[in-house]
């Protein structure tokens, strides 16, 4: 089992910025996609950003222009630089990470870290 744990959530003024960090742990033959979600009080988790093997990138419409998801490959280590931050985006947010080991599929998630944007 892979194993994820984030780390760099906080409180922040609305209009500020966080950089969260998820790092990864464990044995495994190859990492697929890589992705942040996020889950709003009162809601249910949602997919905000997700990374795939090529590099290539999707967001939702909420966080789009604001957030950027970037992965480090070598360390299969994931972040999430956030920018302008409303009241709406604090939530608990949780790394994901899909992977392959011995053939077969699994996905691991994070314990989640807590953003608060308030003033």
């Amino acid at each position: 089992q892979l194993q994820l744990v984030e780390s760099g959530g906080g409180q922040v003024q609305p209009g500020g910025s966080l950089r969260l960090s998820c790092a990864a742990s464990g044995s495994f033959s190859v990492v697929s996609t890589m992705a942040w979600y996020r889950q709003c009080p009162g809601k249910e988790r949602e997919l905000i950003a997700v990374i795939s093997s090529d590099d290539t990138t999707n967001y939702a419409d909420s966080v789009k222009g604001r957030f950027t998801i970037s992965r480090d490959n070598g360390k299969i280590n994931l972040y999430l630089e956030m920018l302008s931050l409303k009241s709406e985006d604090t939530a608990v947010y949780f790394c994901n990470v899909d992977y392959i080991k011995n053939g077969r599929k699994f996905v691991s998630w994070g314990q989640g870290t807590q953003v608060t944007v308030s003033s």
